[in-house]
């Protein structure tokens, strides 16, 4: 049975699957960084939301 998706999409960077944990500045660890990033926005947001404002409290502080 063949991986998803099986089109060239799939190795359209250099040849290697693009959700390839690869080390090093390559296309897959941009594309992993990009998502982590997405994730610790989302989360910081979560977060602020419930009340927990680590940069309302800094900002109060320098105020």
């Amino acid at each position: 049975m063949a991986l998803y998706p099986s089109d060239k999409t799939e190795t359209a960077y250099n040849g290697k699957d693009r959700n390839a944990g690869d080390l090093g500045i390559t296309p897959q660890s941009e594309l992993w960084n990009g998502r982590l990033a997405m994730i610790g926005f989302l989360a910081y947001l979560l977060w602020d939301l419930k009340g927990y404002s680590v940069l309302r409290d800094v900002l109060h502080l320098v105020s």
